[in-house]
């Protein structure tokens, strides 16, 4: 099975969508969303406002309404007000997630 195939078959989708919030990184805009699926790689949401104009190729999801939980995210598709995305990882996170250098 690819990657992508493990991935999507790993997908929770929501009976009932969970409510979030999308935030400019710099904290300038935030509009309202539902989570209708979400993987190890990334989201599908339900936006309920207008995005056009927002600098949407990197923000905040907010899962939790004191932003405790939140994953960063960058645009990958949209679909009418549906709007796919996939989760950023840092770069610390992901130099520890790296496999061991041969002779290391």
């Amino acid at each position: 099975m690819a990657k992508e195939d493990e991935q999507e078959a790993r997908s929770v989708t929501f009976e009932k969508p969970l409510a979030a919030n999308m935030m400019g990184i710099d904290g300038t805009w935030r509009r309202s969303c539902r989570v209708l699926e979400i993987s190890e790689s990334g989201a599908i949401l339900q936006v309920e406002q207008s995005i056009e104009g927002l600098a949407l190729n990197e923000f905040f999801l907010l899962l939790s309404s004191t932003g405790l939980a939140y994953r960063r995210c960058q645009l990958a598709k949209v679909n009418g007000d549906e709007v796919e995305v996939n989760f950023l990882r840092s770069k610390r996170k992901a130099q520890n997630e790296r496999p061991p250098r041969k002779g290391s």
